[in-house]
């Protein structure tokens, strides 16, 4: 085991070198860092630690093997990597370690950010920017559900809240604001009430989230945009609710 002690000099130079070279990498190819700083710190320090063990600045998050006698990293992941020149910031707008952006994905992660201590914190209405953040989010909680519906409420944002549940759950209770029921024994046949709305954002609930998640995943093989699921179900719920017919 090496040990290396993040205190010493040695470690501190080779950190404030470090530092140097990806801000270089930023400058040169026009991304920029990513908005959370933890992000950025971890990376770097790993970094830093890859240069002082293997004289190479390996990715921090791939395993390092012995190849004919030299280091090697998986995936031939040497910073900045290829993989991330070519297919992951062109494609997603992030590297796979998440210290290089492009500046529209910062953007988008930090209104993304704000809006979630904004959600969770009550601290005061969302904006449309930040709905349309939460909205993308593949799993939602309690209160990002009861935010984008009075967000919806007011106009803001628009979106498809279906219940996966059998006619008998959501005949006993259910969100108000639930646009459709499609139970999931009837999944397919029922699909078809929202068959011309792939596009429009689609929020999925059942009991405890499991039902729900399943569907999530077949509306997205079948070409639905973007669809969310409630992770823990209406129960536990502890917005408005309905009941009846």
């Amino acid at each position: 085991m090496i040990k290396i002690d993040m205190e010493s000099i040695e470690f501190k130079e080779e950190l404030a070198k470090t530092k140097a070279f990806t801000d270089k990498v930023c400058e040169s190819r026009g991304w920029v860092y990513n908005p959370n700083e933890d992000v950025n710190e971890g990376v770097t320090m790993g970094l830093a630690r890859n240069k002082m063990i293997y004289n190479k600045r390996f990715c921090p998050c791939f395993m390092v093997e012995e190849v004919d006698g030299k280091p090697k990293s998986v995936d031939n992941r040497t910073c900045p990597c290829k993989p991330a020149i070519k297919e992951e910031i062109p494609q997603k707008g992030v590297c796979h370690c998440g210290i290089f952006c492009t500046p529209e994905f910062a953007k988008a992660q930090a209104t993304d950010e704000i809006a979630e201590e904004v959600v969770h914190t009550h601290s005061r209405g969302l904006t449309k920017d930040e709905c349309e953040a939460i909205l993308l989010h593949e799993q939602l909680d309690t209160d990002q559900i009861i935010a984008l519906l009075e967000a919806r409420k007011l106009g803001m944002i628009d979106f498809n809240l279906v219940d996966v549940r059998e006619w008998m759950e959501w005949n006993q209770q259910r969100i108000v604001g639930t646009d459709y029921l499609i139970p999931t024994t009837s999944f397919y046949n029922q699909l078809e009430q929202i068959e011309n709305q792939k596009d429009k954002p689609t929020i999925l609930y059942c009991l405890t989230g499991s039902r729900s998640a399943y569907c999530q995943r077949v509306l997205k093989d079948m070409g639905w945009k973007h669809v969310s699921n409630y992770t823990y179900g209406i129960i536990t719920f502890n917005g408005e609710t309905t009941s009846g017919e």
